[in-house]
């Protein structure tokens, strides 16, 4: 896909790598001749969505460029039920063991993320809202992470810091109010970035309405609170872009969606997915 295109997606493969092989697999070394040949299939033991394919075929290709063969069953994507095969790989046994751990790692969290996504976005199929992930990441997996998002349907908020003006309720207190913020950025970094900001209740969302928001985040309200304040905004200006955050669950998350917010950001999709079941065996050839 043309997300992972970008090297710098998978430019920490070597470094998980070093990390688990440390100075050699020593029990590998230790078992098995180095001439002898194998192949390995990926199991799925749950229902899942599957990411993180081309991720495992780099972990193998960055251990050894020419001898891993590896087979999709299936696409990134795909929901597959417990016992299917999600790819088959051929090579030499101590180059699939050497790379098996840090490949069902990768795979198994990215497939959960994907798999959590596909949930939420299932949960409010039928209104125009969309599920947006947020900066609550895994230190060097942020990029990943979100692609695993956007292969379970879910869109990407900012990626960094650097990547969109997102004033929150640490910034308005130290810029000295919502208006003060709000002016501040739109002078500092011009009209091609779009303002966002997080409110809390109706007089902070009409303060950042007439100081010119483009997009207002309504923090921790009931999906009742937020039905009422996405009613007030649309009233003050049908333009500005809503988005519901805070304590989002799939149990709730429909009724904020049918309050009219066209986002909701959803921090549990990265920071706590859990890691999907997948197995690797392998057997001689």
């Amino acid at each position: 896909m043309m997300w992972l295109e970008n090297g710098d997606m998978l430019a920490s493969i070597g470094e998980f790598l070093a990390e688990d092989l440390g100075r050699g697999d020593i029990t590998t070394q230790s078992t098995v001749p180095p001439d002898v040949r194998g192949v390995g299939r990926f199991l799925a033991k749950e229902d899942l969505v599957v990411c993180g394919l081309e991720v495992v075929e780099a972990v193998f290709a960055h251990l050894d460029p020419d001898n891993p063969e590896i087979i999709a069953a299936v696409s990134e994507g795909d929901e597959v039920k417990a016992g299917m095969v999600l790819a088959t790989l051929k090579g030499y046994a101590d180059i699939l063991l050497g790379g098996e751990r840090v490949a069902l790692n990768l795979l198994q969290r990215l497939s959960g993320v994907a798999t959590l996504t596909r949930q939420y976005v299932k949960a409010v199929e039928g209104t125009n809202t969309q599920i947006i992930d947020t900066r609550k990441t895994t230190p060097g997996l942020r990029m990943l992470e979100k692609y695993a998002v956007t292969v379970g349907g879910g869109k990407n908020h900012r990626f960094g810091l650097d990547d969109g003006v997102l004033i929150k309720d640490n910034h308005i207190e130290l810029a000295g109010g919502i208006a003060e913020a709000i002016t501040a950025a739109k002078l500092k970094v011009g009209h091609l970035h779009k303002i966002e900001i997080e409110i809390s209740n109706w007089a902070q969302l009409r303060e950042a309405i007439l100081a010119g928001a483009d997009i207002v985040m309504l923090d921790n309200q009931t999906p009742e609170e937020a039905e009422k304040l996405v009613e007030m905004a649309r009233n003050m200006n049908p333009n500005v872009l809503l988005e519901a955050s805070g304590g989002m669950n799939l149990e709730t998350v429909r009724s904020f969606a049918e309050a009219g917010v066209d986002f909701i950001s959803v921090g549990q999709l990265t920071h706590s997915a859990r890691a999907v079941d997948i197995s690797f065996k392998i057997q001689m050839i």
